[in-house]
């Protein structure tokens, strides 16, 4: 099937009153491929009627239950269409970003998410992996899917997702009739989205990716990964939990320690 601007949604997941969201949207607008954009939340308020209201965007409010998976799996539920790319509030999309998703996505053989590399956002200032080690790391563990025909290899994906996430959650857009209906797990707080790509990457389908940095991740002081990080029994924790997947326990400590230097990197200074 070839898909069009037609067959996607980005589903924006809001929380509070962020001053970011309006910069994410407008880079959602942007798109050199105009697609629809849906916003949703578990924190309803005026805040998010007026920008829904100011940039005619429908909203969808979570009254069920509340958390980050069950956030994320209520929006990926929202968005009736069969690509979605969930948005973060704080993060902005290059006006290339669907565009080329677009394109890799219809040379793939049944794909399940395709993604993209991406940059930080610091201060206003664009951070690349010529940089930022952790984003270097990153693009160095997925380099066996710059090759298409690996991208269905069950084999390749697990061997790179038993490393670290190299996965940049914003950046997935999925390919829902490829997918369970539900992606996201509750048990963890940080690590979900791995957790989610080592369920799919036992699945029969294509992780596709565009080597390409088409999107920013924003770090700040109240973004989730830099909170997640600042605890003690957070992010280490669950990264040590996701080795255990792949790993015997000794190997997956000795991973855990040496990757979990390059967590400093989502820390301001």
């Amino acid at each position: 099937m070839q898909y069009t601007t037609k067959d996607h949604l980005f589903a924006v997941c809001a929380y509070g009153e962020s001053r970011y969201l309006e910069d994410c949207i407008a880079s959602l607008k942007r798109q050199a491929q105009p697609s629809g954009i849906i916003l949703c939340t578990a924190t309803p308020g005026d805040f998010l009627d007026d920008i829904a209201r100011r940039h005619h965007l429908r909203m969808y409010v979570n009254n069920g239950p509340h958390g980050i998976a069950e956030d994320w799996n209520f929006a990926y539920a929202q968005a009736d269409a069969p690509l979605v790319t969930l948005t973060h509030q704080d993060d902005v999309y290059e006006p290339d970003y669907l565009a080329q998703v677009l394109a890799r996505v219809n040379r793939a053989r049944r794909p399940m998410i395709c993604f993209t590399d991406y940059y930080e956002l610091r201060n206003g200032e664009k951070a690349f992996s010529d940089t930022i080690k952790n984003l270097k790391i990153k693009e160095l563990v997925l380099m066996p899917l710059r090759i298409a025909a690996l991208e269905n290899s069950r084999w390749v994906r697990r061997r790179m997702l038993s490393l670290c996430d190299p996965i940049c959650c914003p950046s997935v857009t999925y390919v829902k009739p490829n997918l369970p209906e539900v992606l996201f797990e509750s048990h963890f707080s940080s690590d979900l989205d791995w957790q989610a790509w080592e369920k799919l990457s036992r699945l029969k389908g294509g992780f596709c990716y565009v080597h390409a940095p088409l999107m920013g991740h924003r770090i700040h002081e109240e973004s989730t990964t830099t909170q997640v990080i600042g605890n003690d029994n957070g992010r280490s924790g669950e990264d040590l939990a996701m080795y255990m997947k792949f790993w015997p326990a000794p190997i997956a400590r000795w991973i855990n320690r040496v990757y979990s230097a390059g967590q400093d990197s989502n820390k301001m200074d």
